[in-house]
């Protein structure tokens, strides 16, 4: 667990699903639930779940390569003051330089994931699994509302 914070972060959720797209159905009301929960609006919580569900959509398409059989998990926290959300996959070591992000200026299907994420979270962050292959995503974002 990361350090930094002056209290433990509280564990909401944890969830584990495989790469197929139609699983992030099941996954976007249930992080719409635990935004709800750690204090945000609607419209920061629709936010959250935006990011959450292109962040899902790169793992199930870059380090997955569109392989069903993957398993993905998603760790949700409350923190004081916001959410903390840790995907993690059990791909090859990855990061930030495989993903790349485009103008959003230019009017061509895709490639706007990493952009959403890193407007919508107030921070991002790749790191490597601790043990094992695999990379986890920390997203964390601030609310006004200590709950």
């Amino acid at each position: 667990m990361r350090t930094g914070f002056e209290e433990q972060p509280e564990l909401l959720m944890q969830l584990s699903f495989l790469s197929m797209p139609d699983r992030l159905r099941l996954v976007r009301p249930i992080v719409l639930a635990a935004a709800h929960a750690c204090g945000f609006d609607d419209e920061d919580s629709e936010d959250v779940v935006l990011a959450v569900d292109e962040a899902c959509a790169n793992v199930i398409e870059h380090a997955y390569r569109w392989r069903g059989d993957a398993e993905i998990i998603l760790n949700i926290f409350r923190l004081p003051a916001g959410i903390l959300l840790q995907l993690r996959d059990f791909a090859p070591p990855g990061g930030p330089r495989g993903v790349t992000t485009r103008d959003p200026d230019v009017l061509v299907p895709g490639g706007l994931g990493t952009h959403f994420i890193r407007s919508i979270m107030d921070d991002a962050r790749f790191m490597r699994a601790p043990e094992g292959d695999g990379n986890i995503l920390e997203l964390i974002k601030n609310s006004m509302v200590t709950v």
